[in-house]
């Protein structure tokens, strides 16, 4: 199905979304700095390359799906010193001033820059229904409807470079406050001795229901499996770069400074690499409780 397309970063995000191309019939070329993730990939049908310019090299279309806003960067370098690239899908979450840098780093080799972070987690990635935040040229979004089609639902938000970061940075500051607000409420509840499952049940019939009551308690919390596919070293930076942007924009921060605080005491009390559902296993030791139950 038309020419190949470069997929650079297959971590828990962007794994699925690399494999979702290969079943679509999308010829893929992938790099990974993991040797084991790469051999994976080949085993369904994507080529391996062995480095991000050999993938510049080959392909013309390349996304990427990474953890900072310095790996992407890191990528952009040596992806302007390939020859094939015409332009590049940043899948990553990096901020708008990460964003803004690799777009004038790619314009200057003629290469268009779409920034396309997604929500979903890893189950959103896996079944195709992630929510891709787009901008870029409007002509470059359009072209690529059949491979933001296999991945979820594009939204077009700008023309300008870096708009659809703020816009994952302002919907991940939303789910990292209302998953820590909910996990606060439940240990309080448990604490004053009411049911977990039933206070999800209350929660997502009245007004104080979230997407972490609605999907991250039930699936990943109560059940104590803490295995939503988010990583709290992901949502803890996430929370920094939103503080980065609204200071620069002289914004008050008062909320998102006390969030940053909750999240930066789980990222030292559970680990970069922990589930961020995890968010409410400090609250649940300074209380003495355990938030669970076996929620149908």
């Amino acid at each position: 199905m038309g020419e190949a397309i470069g997929f650079i970063g297959l971590g828990n995000m962007g794994f699925p979304m690399m494999a979702r191309l290969v079943a679509a019939g999308h010829p893929i070329v992938a790099f990974d700095l993991r040797e084991d993730l790469l051999a994976k990939a080949a085993a369904l049908g994507a080529r391996q390359a062995d480095s991000v310019r050999a993938i510049a090299e080959q392909t013309e279309t390349v996304l990427a799906s990474l953890p900072t806003p310095q790996a992407s960067e890191a990528v952009v370098a040596e992806l302007v010193t390939g020859s094939g690239v015409r332009r590049f899908v940043d899948l990553s979450t990096v901020g708008g001033q990460a964003a803004q840098r690799n777009h004038t780093v790619l314009a200057a080799h003629g290469i268009a820059a779409l920034d396309s972070p997604v929500s979903g987690g890893v189950h959103g990635a896996q079944a195709g229904t992630l929510a891709l935040m787009v901008s870029g040229p409007h002509a470059e979004f359009e072209s690529l409807a059949p491979v933001f089609d296999v991945l979820g639902r594009a939204i077009f938000v700008s023309e300008r470079p870096g708009a659809a970061q703020t816009m994952k940075l302002i919907n991940n500051l939303m789910a990292a406050t209302t998953l820590a607000a909910t996990a606060e409420v439940m240990v309080m509840g448990v604490k004053a001795g009411l049911d977990a499952q039933v206070m999800i049940d209350v929660l997502n019939a009245g007004s104080g229901g979230t997407h972490a009551s609605r999907d991250k308690f039930p699936r990943a919390v109560l059940p104590r499996t803490f295995d939503y596919g988010f990583a709290t070293g992901l949502m803890a930076k996430d929370v920094r770069l939103y503080l980065d942007e609204a200071r620069t924009l002289g914004l008050p921060v008062e909320l998102a400074q006390t969030i940053e605080r909750i999240w930066e005491h789980a990222l030292r009390e559970e680990g970069p690499e922990s589930d961020f559902t995890s968010v409410i296993k400090p609250m649940e030791k300074a209380a003495g409780v355990i938030v669970q139950g076996q929620y149908p």
